[in-house]
């Protein structure tokens, strides 16, 4: 088989009903962010789950390590492996919950605030690549139906 009708066939999976949306979200995902951490693993020796723990602090000051890993939805031994590392790395700070012994509340030091500062912009290059290519009205269109279908997720994950 020849290369092309390979490539051709293979463009099937993503447009095959009735799931080729969902292949075409995973694809599109994957190709936004995979890139990116490839190059903080070899730029700076971190994971996914370790980035995207200090990158939640450096939005929200304040969270345990179960809340980062139900906002990410990585496994909670990702995160808690990330917490301990980012820990020994001087990146994130651990206090204990007085009122429960279990829970610790973490915090972003400066340490890890500069390496976001470091890291976001690989992100921003990486999305204006994949992104670019929608006008004004189109980039609009694609937040509204972005915002629209992460609180449709928030709703069904939080469902009984």
């Amino acid at each position: 088989m020849a290369d092309d009708q390979r490539t051709s066939d293979l463009g099937a999976i993503y447009t095959q009903r009735p799931i080729g949306d969902t292949f075409r979200i995973s694809f599109m995902a994957n190709s936004l962010v995979l890139p990116v951490y490839e190059q903080i693993k070899r730029r700076h020796g971190l994971n996914r789950g370790e980035y995207l723990l200090i990158h939640s602090l450096s939005i929200v000051p304040e969270m345990t390590a179960q809340e980062v890993a139900r906002m990410s939805g990585r496994p909670r031994n990702s995160i808690s492996r990330a917490v301990h590392r980012m820990v020994e790395g001087g990146y994130v700070r651990r206090v204990p919950d007085p009122d429960d012994g279990r829970q610790a509340t973490l915090t972003i030091t400066d340490s890890g605030r500069n390496l976001v500062r470091e890291i976001l912009p690989l992100f921003e290059a990486r999305q204006e690549q994949l992104l670019g290519v929608l006008n004004v009205g189109e980039r609009r269109q694609l937040d509204a139906l972005l915002d629209k279908l992460y609180s449709a997720t928030l709703a069904s994950a939080h469902a009984p």
